[in-house]
């Protein structure tokens, strides 16, 4: 059985500092971000339901899979949506000697290059080691992780599960966190109109990450 926090806890917050966990604000505004696309189909239907509710969002995107579909890419950025570093082949940092993760990291640069106006990366599945991490913010680069794990990846959880640990656990400010890969699409599909919809409802307001 997989274990992770839905909601990441104040004190991982605190042993990990010079993250982005969350983005405190006086709006009540919250932050979707999308991991792992983009994804031929899943990332375009995000974009229509993103288009639909006029939400701008922030996609971390892995480099081999914008080498593989640019049109798609291209989508995302014509839209206006903020675009993150997500490695070109979605490393394990913990798993991954400093010099590879990297050149991986500016091997996916080169394709979003020019994309977005900040330079957001965060890293797959959220582990990296504290040289790297180190060495990526003196590349300038803001470490976003999150506040908010849908957990739509989980194939062992029901799509209603997946909305609620959406509902349930966001906040002012919170960093949620979605997938637009074909694992996710099932319960990422479910969740994300309804929490869209429900946020909505309680008076939150979205925006990408800058």
């Amino acid at each position: 059985m997989k274990f992770y926090w839905v909601k990441t806890r104040w004190f991982i917050r605190k042993l990990f500092p010079g993250y982005v966990w969350n983005i405190p604000n006086s709006t009540k505004t919250v932050y979707l971000t999308f991991d792992d696309g983009p994804t031929p189909e899943v990332t375009e239907w995000v974009l229509d339901i993103l288009k639909e509710h006029d939400i701008r969002a922030t996609f971390f995107c892995i480099g081999n899979n914008i080498e593989k579909h640019p049109h798609i890419f291209k989508k995302i950025v014509e839209a206006g949506h903020a675009i993150g570093n997500h490695t070109f082949n979605h490393l394990n940092g913990w798993n991954t000697d400093n010099a590879n993760y990297f050149q991986n990291i500016a091997a996916c640069e080169k394709w979003i290059a020019g994309a977005s106006g900040a330079q957001l990366f965060r890293p797959p599945y959220g582990k990296i080691k504290k040289s790297q991490k180190k060495e990526v913010q003196k590349m300038g680069y803001r470490i976003v992780m999150w506040d908010v794990l849908s957990a739509d990846f989980d194939q062992s959880i029901s799509p209603e599960k997946c909305l609620d640990n959406v509902i349930s656990n966001t906040t002012n400010g919170s960093v949620i966190i979605f997938h637009d890969s074909i694992k996710a699409n099932i319960n990422m599909r479910y969740a994300l109109p309804k929490a869209i919809e429900y946020l909505k409802g309680k008076g939150f307001r979205f925006a990408a990450i800058d």
